[in-house]
């Protein structure tokens, strides 16, 4: 039986094939993006979010009946916490104001209990309400209200996007200054792989993209980037030691030689992430998602997309091994 230190994967040599598929993924994510777009939340479009709790456990598609029969069609309910607790998030409208939203709302889900407000105690902010010719306390309370304005939105998605374009600029001089201008082209032309796929995904099936998806992006871009220095690392560690071999062999070498460390990581992370999307509640769902897709496709871009675009842009031992002559200058190594 081979032993598992000799165990070597020609990743490399699959280069070609793996840009093919990494092209048709990006191809469909564009398409989708420029003609499907993106399923913004009220965090970006403007709108209501009104959370209520239930005294007993509710269905959610009764919620949503409710809401509907008052004009509320496009509204998107959802648990969070428990069955008891609801999630209500309106899109802008028009004709009315996001006060006059939450209170319709309100009104609407009273209405269904038989029961209508008396009164509101202004410390504990709990509901009373008559219903049957009894006072008693609201089966419906009200949690919390947040109104977003289209601006405020608009300002939201703008800064977000400014946030990745600084954080790729910034990713760039990072690897030129530690390595070497082509690793620092071959990092971030991995990540930009990682978020367009993994938005196209969010376009293509329409999953809502909210600002925890944003924030999901930045964490993968973070994660596809340390996993993809710990492989330059190592080349760069390599070129020093394998000075007979070609840069090929130097960096599917390097390559195998972090597999473990990178399936390990991989794997640890993703068990987290799944059990996040299982047990963590539709409030995080779509978070939960744009991770697990970011650890996925990070991993898959670290072996196939980071390493072969700077062996195709031509890297040498010259380009890494520096060496100081006694003028002053430098020279590569011999």
């Amino acid at each position: 039986m081979a032993s598992l230190k000799n165990f070597h994967i020609n990743f490399l040599g699959k280069r070609k094939l793996a840009m093919v598929f990494s092209l048709a993924l990006l191809v469909i994510s564009l398409g989708s993006l420029m003609t499907r777009g993106l399923s913004f939340g009220i965090d970006f479009t403007g709108g209501t979010l009104v959370e209520v709790t239930y005294q007993d456990t509710v269905a959610i598609d009764d919620v949503r009946d409710t809401l509907s029969s008052s004009g509320f069609e496009d509204a998107v309910v959802q648990y969070f916490g428990t069955a008891k607790d609801v999630m209500i998030r309106v899109p802008l409208k028009t004709d009315m104001k996001g006060a006059q939203v939450s209170e319709k709302i309100m009104l609407s889900l009273h209405e269904k209990q038989g029961e209508f407000v008396t009164d509101t105690d202004p410390v504990s902010k709990e509901q009373t309400c008559s219903a049957d010719g009894q006072r008693q306390v609201c089966h419906v309370q009200m949690q919390r209200v947040e109104f977003v304005g289209p601006q405020v939105g608009d300002e939201l998605a703008n800064q977000g996007g400014l946030a990745m374009l600084y954080a790729l600029f910034g990713i760039l001089a990072y690897v030129a200054f530690r390595f070497e201008w082509r690793f620092a082209v071959g990092s971030v032309a991995a990540l930009v792989h990682d978020v367009i796929i993994t938005i196209g995904v969010f376009s293509v099936f329409q999953l809502e993209f909210t600002l925890t998806v944003l924030a999901a992006l930045l964490a993968v871009i973070g994660y596809s980037l340390n996993d993809t220095i710990v492989v330059f690392d190592r080349i760069r560690e390599n070129f020093r030691k394998m000075r007979k071999e070609t840069p090929l062999n130097i960096m599917n070498t390097s390559i195998n030689q972090t597999l473990p460390r990178t399936i390990l990581t991989s794997l640890t992370t993703l068990l987290v992430l799944v059990s996040l999307f299982i047990f963590g509640g539709d409030i995080i769902h779509n978070f939960s998602i744009a991770l697990i897709l970011g650890v996925v496709i990070g991993t898959y871009s670290s072996i196939f997309i980071a390493s072969p675009v700077v062996l195709s842009l031509g890297v040498s031992r010259d380009n890494l091994l520096k060496v100081k002559q006694e003028g002053g200058e430098e020279t590569a190594t011999p």
